[in-house]
């Protein structure tokens, strides 16, 4: 009986403790940081149609491809692997360490710039100072990129989102302020994209410069280069699956189709948001659970095919129901690739749990492949049904890439990870 009394008590934990606990998850601010940004990016897109031709808006559209592709090439697939390898590291540590893994790329690709605008032919070179713009804002995606890592890395989901909110908020005063204003030149709404991330962007990074350091270097930068050289395929692959479609669209169809076509695939992309942000924020730990030998990988993957399959039906028909009275009668054609598009992002967001589980097994070439193979068929896809089928070849080719991406990363868990239950 007297061991009885002793022994220590655990009291159970009510609701509220939990939802406290949930939280303070990296995930949830992660996810706050991503739902308050697309709702910007919401707006943002209604400011733009309403402001722009269809044509217009595609440039815009194109531009942000390239700089979302050239953030990738610069980057060289680290984002992930820097997370699963800097785990709990001081934030200036963590900040130096990525530094020296970004310095000789970001310069390589400047001079690829500075080349660009010395030999491009007249007909392909939209003039100096808007290859300045996309180069500035690119170097602006990577940094913003590189502090994303950094604060799941170093736990400072509370100043990276921060950092987002005043982004978000920079954005729609000053995309407002232009809307207002009537101006619909393309470049103008590049600009303020670029000073809104850039702001708060650089300020976080030198505070976390100014923050306590451990001393603890850059210890694992040699395997970080080397998982994200295994990882770099994938990057490139993903980032090309998800703006292939934006590029091939002005050349097998018009600016005017892209114009149609990003407004309805900026707003499903949103879908897979809380998915990624949730495998991204648990790269870490996963990893660490790997090794001890019990990462569940069944549950996780159950889950966000659960949540896709609540939503998808859901989103659909509030898309389709909202194109006109939000955007006008002549975004009305925009209405045929709702379905597709919606069921794209739903099947890409339960690909990027499975893959980020698979990166935590340390799978990268395999995470390649996947990307890889996705890619290759939405490619073929865009070529192929495009010239046809205008808007819809594009969304039926997002579509059957995601799903291609998703299916080979089913089968790799399967194999490896999928044994654990």
């Amino acid at each position: 009986m007297t061991e009885l009394r002793t022994r220590p008590q655990t009291r159970p934990e009510n609701a509220a403790g939990w939802v406290l606990r949930q939280l303070r998850e990296p995930y949830v601010k992660l996810l706050a940081s991503q739902v308050f940004t697309g709702i910007v990016a919401l707006i943002a897109n209604v400011l733009m149609v309403r402001a722009m031709t269809p044509g217009s808006r595609g440039e815009v559209a194109l531009m942000l491809q390239i700089v979302y592709l050239g953030s990738q090439a610069l980057l060289l697939g680290t984002e992930r692997s820097f997370v699963a390898s800097y785990h709990n590291f001081a934030p200036a540590d963590a900040v130096k360490a990525f530094a020296r893994l970004l310095i000789v790329p970001c310069l390589a690709g400047v001079a690829g710039a500075v080349a660009f605008t010395v030999v491009a032919p007249h007909r392909l070179h939209p003039g100096t100072a808007v290859v300045a713009l996309i180069v500035a804002y690119i170097l602006s995606e990577v940094i913003a990129l590189a502090s994303r890592s950094i604060a799941i890395a170093a736990d400072r989901m509370s100043d990276f989102f921060a950092a987002r909110m005043i982004e978000a908020t920079l954005q729609l005063i000053l995309l407002s302020g232009l809307f207002l204003a009537g101006v619909s030149a393309p470049a103008a709404w590049i600009l303020a994209y670029f000073a809104a991330g850039t702001l708060p962007t650089v300020a976080y990074v030198v505070v976390w410069l100014r923050s306590p350091t451990l001393g603890q270097g850059h210890p694992h930068n040699r395997l970080v280069r080397r998982e994200g050289l295994a990882l770099f395929p994938a990057a490139l692959s993903n980032m090309a699956m998800l703006r292939a479609d934006r590029l091939a669209l002005p050349a097998l169809a018009s600016t005017s189709a892209l114009g149609l076509y990003a407004s309805v695939a900026t707003m499903t992309e949103l879908l897979a948001w809380p998915l990624r942000a949730f495998a991204d924020s648990r790269l870490g730990r996963w990893r660490a659970s790997d090794r001890q030998g019990d990462l569940r990988v069944r549950p996780v993957v159950l889950a966000a095919v659960v949540y896709s399959a609540v939503l998808v039906p859901l989103v659909s028909a509030a898309l389709y129901l909202l194109i006109v009275p939000i955007f006008g009668e002549q975004y009305a054609p925009a209405k045929a690739v709702v379905l597709p598009l919606v069921a794209a992002a739903g099947l890409y967001g339960i690909s990027r749990v499975s893959l980020g589980l698979l990166i935590a097994e340390g799978h990268g070439g395999l995470v390649s492949v996947a990307e890889i193979a996705g890619f290759v068929v939405s490619f073929a896809a865009y070529v192929l049904l495009i010239p046809r089928h205008g808007i819809l070849g594009a969304a039926w080719g997002s579509l059957l890439g995601y799903g291609t991406c998703l299916l080979f990363a089913l089968v790799v868990i399967r194999v490896t990870g999928g044994r654990r239950s």
